[in-house]
């Protein structure tokens, strides 16, 4: 019995939600998302809630329960506050500057990086090293973060590169002497 599908998805005022064609559609004040239904799970949309069942006994039906459950709960999140992700950039003249829909990164090659910004992310920088990602879709901002991040990973000896915010990165000791 999956304890997190057990719960039932609250929807706050203000955030509409529509089931139609195996589609779930929830529009908020920040936007409109849409998640594809799977079929090993039903789905009951009753005053103000979202409750989300196994449609059968099946191994892949109580394996998609909690799953399903909290990605309807992302869509209900991202209409109504939106996700936001924070990288940081350390490094010796690594730094970061947004301009319009493209985020110029320098890190330390013999070009500058230019990342194009895809549709329905905001990326701003308050600082030369800092990078606020920001949007109402969780697995989009959590994909751009890493492609950005993936340009330049952390290294463990001096601890340069792009890192989460938040992040520990093992550090080891250099050679010895």
């Amino acid at each position: 019995m999956s304890r997190i599908g057990k719960k039932p998805v609250a929807i706050p005022a203000g955030v509409s939600a529509n089931i139609a064609d195996g589609v779930l559609t929830v529009k908020g004040p920040k936007g409109a998302l849409t998640l594809s239904l799977a079929n090993e799970i039903s789905y009951e949309l009753a005053d103000d809630t979202i409750k989300v069942t196994p449609a059968n006994d099946t191994k892949r039906a109580r394996a998609f329960w909690g799953m399903q459950r909290t990605l309807v709960s992302n869509l209900i999140t991202g209409v109504t506050e939106g996700y936001t992700k924070t990288l940081q950039i350390t490094g010796v003249g690594y730094r970061a500057t947004a301009q319009g829909k493209v985020l110029k990164l320098q890190l330390g090659y013999s070009h500058d990086v230019n990342f194009d910004v895809p549709e329905g992310i905001e990326i701003k920088t308050p600082d030369n090293t800092t990078v606020l990602i920001s949007g109402i879709d969780k697995q989009k901002v959590g994909q751009v973060a890493a492609e950005i991040r993936r340009w330049r990973k952390p290294e463990p000896y001096k601890g340069k590169g792009i890192k989460y915010a938040g992040e520990f990165i093992f550090r080891k000791e250099g050679k010895k002497k």
